[in-house]
């Protein structure tokens, strides 16, 4: 691994709030992104890594559709 980015991970608040509930996925996405848009520079180092190279989001949820890294996904438009 060359770069950890622990910041861009939702706050431990968020985390718990959404505790995996599906039913709860399109507000956690919502407040995620509200989250990481308060964090610019990060936001813009993680997009300069991802039009560089590979980049490989972990996650230690089950469902693999709704966590953070799914939704990061989604926030950098890498899908």
């Amino acid at each position: 691994m060359d770069l950890w980015m622990k910041d861009a991970a939702p706050s431990n608040k968020l985390r718990k709030w959404f505790d995996h509930d599906p039913a709860k996925w399109v507000e956690f996405q919502k407040r995620y992104r509200a989250e990481l848009a308060k964090q610019k520079e990060l936001l813009a180092e993680l997009k300069r890594e991802a039009r560089a190279g590979t980049v490989t989001l972990v996650y230690g949820a089950h469902d693999e559709e709704h966590n953070n890294a799914a939704a990061l996904v989604k926030i950098l438009n890498l899908k």
